[in-house]
């Protein structure tokens, strides 16, 4: 798993008041748990982009007063207006001690749905996934290339590695495929363009 380097500051001062003037000058409070104690502290939203942002699940190194700290995203908060990072959970990195981290699912392949001319749904971008930190994929793929319209795949489906495990609901959905006003129907190996019923017509007075 690739490593970015996080460079932040100690907050000496918690509480909602504060957490908001460190947003108002474009910072991100976040929480190192697993060690300890929890360690509170800021870093600047840009500094984000390469951690958060990404098709990967990727380690932090985080710097603080001289000391580093290597940890995972567990949790994140977007506002919920601008989508704008607002809070992050971290948990620290430690020999022989399990971690619970979200893993981006990668979509492979052209869906026969999607083809047919079906809208893609998916209904889960992250995984939560459980296990030691050297045996956790960066990314877990999935391939719809059979996934036809009016069919979708759970976590249920999905193939995982014997060193994790998923921790999500196996009944929940990860991805589906709908019919749209351009979709056609699939029979067999034949499609066969699907027809709108007429609008009712209106009765003349």
């Amino acid at each position: 798993m690739q490593s970015v380097t996080l460079q932040g500051t100690v907050r000496t001062e918690l509480g909602t008041k504060y957490a908001k003037q460190l947003r108002d000058q474009g910072h991100v409070p976040c929480v190192i748990y697993g060690g300890d104690a929890p360690i509170h502290f800021y870093a600047p939203m840009l500094a984000f982009r390469g951690l958060v942002y990404t098709a990967e699940a990727r380690m932090a190194s985080i710097e603080l007063d001289g000391k580093t700290y290597n940890a995972v995203i567990q949790d994140m908060q977007f506002h919920v207006l601008n989508d704008s990072l607002t809070h992050v959970d971290f948990i620290e990195v430690i020999d022989g001690k399990a971690v619970t981290i979200l893993v981006p699912i990668v979509l492979t392949g052209n869906s026969r749905g999607v083809r047919s001319g079906g809208r893609l749904k998916s209904a889960l971008r992250n995984l939560k996934v459980k296990g030691l930190i050297d045996a956790l994929p960066s990314a877990i793929e999935h391939d719809i290339t059979e996934l036809r319209i009016g069919q979708s795949i759970r976590v249920s489906d999905i193939k995982v590695g014997k060193l994790y495990e998923i921790l999500n609901s196996d009944n929940a959905v990860v991805v589906s495929i709908a019919s749209s006003r351009t979709s056609v129907a699939e029979t067999g190996g034949d499609e066969t363009a699907v027809e709108e019923a007429p609008a009712a017509e209106a009765s003349a007075e």
